[in-house]
């Protein structure tokens, strides 16, 4: 019996834990977004103002240290989804004689771990391309003395080669992404016990609306560089 609920124990503290991290990556996506839609402006101060926004984020130290919390998320929140994953298909390995998924549950909560694993790959090659480049690759500084991701961002996606794969990369990546949060964000507050009658149709027309939202303002972003 002990062992039994050792773990159950065990599986809700993942759980909890994976609830946690989302939603904590859930705002950081938030915060993201806000400074990356300075690449839609037009102004002659885009750029610098896109610039300044990378340099605070990269050397205020509470955003640092924020940082390195999140990166702990992403990864602990992939591998744990991995774990999950493996349990469950080792809790059931004999597929049963009739199996309809679909009337018991979304497609995004049975395709969780695919959508993740693409997701991890998009946050590979982005941070690759320019996480890595603004910590340790040589820009030019612009005006302000900061360093011109910017123009990075924008000789990436307009680029004559990798500009159309990159750009389409980010947006079906986005789509992944809508679909993950569809599914995560109600699941997460159902993790850990926010299910009322009253406010879990709330919780869950906000979760509609922020993955399609976010994933898709972010979409548009790569799109609107490569067409101008």
């Amino acid at each position: 019996m002990s062992a039994k609920s050792g773990v159950f124990s065990s599986s809700i503290v993942r759980k909890v834990w994976m609830s946690l991290t989302g939603l904590f990556l859930c705002s950081f996506l938030v915060v993201h977004l806000l400074g990356n839609l300075t690449l839609l402006r037009s102004d002659a101060g885009a750029a610098e103002a896109f610039n300044a926004y990378a340099h605070f984020m990269t050397t205020f130290p509470l955003i640092k240290i924020t940082s390195y919390l999140l990166y702990f998320s992403i990864l602990f929140h992939a591998v744990w989804g991995i774990m999950l994953e493996i349990k469950n298909r080792k809790a059931r390995p004999v597929a049963y004689a009739y199996n309809n998924p679909s009337a018991n549950s979304s497609w995004a909560s049975r395709k969780m771990s695919l959508l993740g694993t693409i997701i991890l790959v998009f946050i590979a090659t982005h941070m690759y391309h320019f996480w890595a480049q603004m910590h340790f690759g040589t820009i030019p500084l612009d005006a302000s003395g900061n360093k011109d991701l910017y123009t990075v961002v924008m000789e990436f996606f307009r680029h004559p080669s990798f500009g159309i794969p990159a750009t389409l990369l980010y947006v079906v990546s986005m789509a992944a992404l809508a679909f993950h949060l569809h599914h995560g964000f109600q699941s997460a507050f159902q993790t850990l016990g926010v299910n009322h009658r009253k406010y879990t149709p709330i919780i869950e027309k906000v979760g509609l609306v922020f993955s399609i939202a976010i994933p898709l303002a972010f979409a548009i972003i790569p799109v609107y560089i490569f067409l101008t």
